[in-house]
């Protein structure tokens, strides 16, 4: 955003990106709230499906204003589901677990203060590539049961980090709802015409807006002729409806302090910071990549903006935030200019719940399993694994691996951006093991001169492949290591250069001249340089290379 551009300014498409967002935003929070209950905690205990509400409020309204990303929008993430369930099944207790949602904000504020938000700068751009092309294929995988209206044996929209997992597809077909299949067939054929030509002075209005209200008018016309389409409140959004301002406000849950004395309120805290400032880390940084702009987002004032969320999440009672990729992107979708999006998405998500949750209640879930999917479909899209593929095999592996990895249902998000970062690293490690020298061979009247000159960089990883030059040199060679032009030369490296220099060399009778290497090094120059050149001295292309070097021009007196 520039810098004199207002956060109003772009007031009419920002006001139909946080409405759309809103309403994707809305069934993720109550879900994943259902899907954090803990094992064998007593109901009034529980996590409630208000605490998802919470946390999306706070994470639109208050990190939407302290972050500095544009687009970026944060609430309850599936990916913390897991640790979540961990807490409360040890903890036995919501208004505990919220002591350790403080603390992760605590922790995460001075991680920022602490700059660690460099961290993500350390992703490649094939591993960001990958996790949002496994995101999308884990979305749509996930909203399959609410496209066909199967809601037997849900635990909620997400299943901690279950991914793709066969078992949610457990008993589909037989268990169709046609009505469903209907709504979803034709807000996907909204969502693709949309795209296209024919459509574009139909796109001033956001494609998922008319998605919802078409879902929820075709549900009523379904009840109108046919009862067996219709869909009954199970497949519908479902939100507590509050009769009294005083019953609304009883939903939220403050924190027991006395939490702050039990060590696995700071353990769990720790570990809630760490994972949710890499994950945001990791969709910040993919959201930039979509940003239209390519603007950069700071990481380490993102951090400290989802520290502020989160101490205030659980001071009255929400989950622990991140930044989500699946929100982010469909914000960008919908055509958001400003951060005031976000901002009026928290602000719809607090006021519809409290205002008007009966007509919420009215908008069908495979409504929102079409945009959802569809969303996928826009991060996993085809054509992103054929441009992978022909930048070349360095980039393409790492990109599969991260996601396939994250997609699956026993690695998830984390573990699966960390195989594609080991992938990434391997060939990393394998390109620097190649170029540590330029090798030259020059012909001489008696014999072939061997010029060995050595990179700018040679690091430890080079090691291996000059051990293996060096030791494959002829008996009687003679050789020229050539370090001029080298700023940093490892000393394992040194080590090996030394040991051929003044032991392996002599035994096999061969000549060695070692050039430009710094006193630092403690490697002596090689005193057979006036026997070297005198071999050389009716070789142009010889001549041509030793004038490049002043210690030959100056023993040679040229």
């Amino acid at each position: 955003m520039n810098k004199k551009e207002s956060i109003f300014s772009g007031a009419k498409h920002d006001i139909m990106a946080g409405l759309i967002v809103f309403l994707i935003a809305l069934p993720l929070c109550l879900g994943i709230a259902q899907a954090s209950q803990g094992q064998g905690v007593a109901p009034e205990n529980q996590v409630p499906l208000f605490s998802g509400i919470v946390a999306g409020v706070i994470g639109g309204i208050i990190i939407g204003f302290f972050s500095k990303s544009t687009f970026s929008v944060s609430g309850p993430a599936a990916g913390l589901v897991a640790i979540v369930v961990g807490a409360m099944t040890e903890l036995k207790a919501f208004d505990v677990f919220l002591c350790a949602v403080v603390l992760s904000g605590v922790f995460q504020f001075l991680l920022g203060v602490a700059k660690a938000g460099t961290f993500a700068n350390f992703f490649p751009s094939s591993v960001i590539e990958g996790m949002l092309a496994g995101i999308g294929l884990t979305i749509i995988f996930k909203q399959l049961r609410d496209a066909v209206g199967y809601t037997e044996g849900r635990v909620g929209m997400f299943d901690g980090e279950r991914g793709m997992d066969p078992n949610l597809l457990t008993g589909l077909m037989d268990n169709i709802h046609w009505g469903a299949v209907t709504i979803t067939l034709v807000c996907l054929g909204i969502l693709i015409l949309w795209t296209t030509k024919p459509f574009r002075k139909l796109q001033m209005v956001p494609a998922g807006l008319v998605v919802v209200v078409v879902g929820t008018l075709l549900n009523i016309l379904f009840h109108r002729i046919s009862g067996t389409m219709h869909l009954d409140d199970d497949y519908l959004v479902q939100l507590t409806v509050p009769t009294s301002a005083s019953e609304f406000f009883a939903q939220f849950t403050f924190p027991d302090f006395n939490g702050f004395t039990n060590p696995l309120v700071w353990q769990y805290g720790l570990i809630i910071a760490v994972v949710a400032s890499i994950e945001t880390l990791l969709c910040i940084e993919a959201t930039d990549k979509l940003d239209p702009l390519k603007r950069n987002t700071s990481g380490n004032k993102e951090l400290i903006a989802q520290g502020i969320g989160n101490v205030t999440s659980g001071l009255i009672g929400g989950l622990p935030i991140t930044s989500v990729i699946v929100r982010s992107s469909a914000n960008i979708n919908a055509g958001a200019r400003t951060k005031m999006s976000t901002i009026i998405h928290g602000i719809l998500l607090f006021g519809c719940v409290a205002a008007i949750p009966s007509i919420l209640n009215m908008i069908p879930k495979s409504a929102l399993a079409a945009i959802l999917i569809f969303t996928g479909y826009r991060l996993a899209r085809p054509a992103i694994f054929v441009h992978m593929y022909k930048v070349g095999r360095t980039e393409f592996i790492p990109f599969v691996v991260t996601a396939i990895a994250v997609a699956l249902p026993f690695l998830g998000l984390l573990k699966g951006v960390g195989l594609g970062m080991v992938i990434s690293i391997f060939y990393l490690l394998r390109a620097n093991t190649r170029i540590p020298y330029y090798y030259k061979r020059i012909q001489a009247e008696n014999q072939d001169v061997i010029t060995l000159q050595l990179a700018q960089e040679v690091s430890f990883l080079n090691k291996g492949s000059i051990k293996k030059t060096l030791d494959s040199f002829p008996s009687g060679a003679t050789v020229v290591i050539d370090a001029t032009d080298s700023e940093y030369i490892d000393y394992d490296v040194l080590e090996e250069i030394r040991e051929f220099y003044t032991i392996k060399a002599p035994s096999k009778g061969i000549t060695v001249s070692l050039i430009g290497f710094r006193n630092e090094y403690r490697i002596p120059e090689g005193t057979s340089v006036r026997y070297l050149m005198d071999k050389l001295e009716h070789n142009e292309d010889a001549r041509k290379w030793a004038g490049k070097h002043n210690k030959l021009l100056k023993e040679l007196d040229v």
